[in-house]
């Protein structure tokens, strides 16, 4: 049972690490960029609940547990902040969802570099920040109208 739920770890580790950039690169209307998100969460949390399977059968890999629910919560997060879309969801939405993969990138360099190894906790968040930053201010920047177009220039962010 042990080697089934590792599996099943690893695959959605894996699928995840490739679908999350492919939802943060699609064009951000209905298609392609939900069925990316959903399929994100699905994998997130297989790998959350995967990753409390190896600790029950490895209590030393506690820290792998942590981490897997601080990605699916943060990730659960983003999403839910879409849906309810209060004033300045957008913001919240970038940064939970991209903070939800730089912990599936930490963790998958922890798992694969060694847990001591220092450029493997700090290295995605240090990659990461600045990108985040970089996706909110564009998301707080007016949309402008498409040449000769009528409509005047509307922000996502409410």
């Amino acid at each position: 049972m042990h080697a089934v739920v590792l599996v099943v770890h690893v695959v959605s580790g894996s699928l995840g690490l490739l679908v999350g950039p492919a939802a943060m690169l699609a064009p951000k209307r209905p298609g392609r960029h939900p069925l990316l998100g959903r399929s994100y969460q699905v994998l997130t949390g297989t790998l959350c609940l995967s990753a409390f399977g190896l600790v029950a059968y490895r209590p030393s890999l506690w820290w792998l547990g942590v981490i897997g629910a601080l990605t699916w919560a943060a990730a659960l997060a983003g999403w839910w902040v879409r849906r309810a879309a209060f004033s300045g969801w957008l913001i919240w939405h970038i940064n939970l969802m991209c903070s939800s993969y730089i912990s599936f990138v930490t963790a998958f360099l922890v798992v694969n570099l060694g847990l001591g190894s220092i450029v493997a906790w700090v290295l995605p968040a240090a990659l990461g920040t600045p990108l985040i930053t970089r996706a909110t201010v564009r998301a707080l920047r007016p949309r402008q109208p498409a040449v000769n177009s009528p409509e005047p220039a509307v922000s996502d962010v409410s």
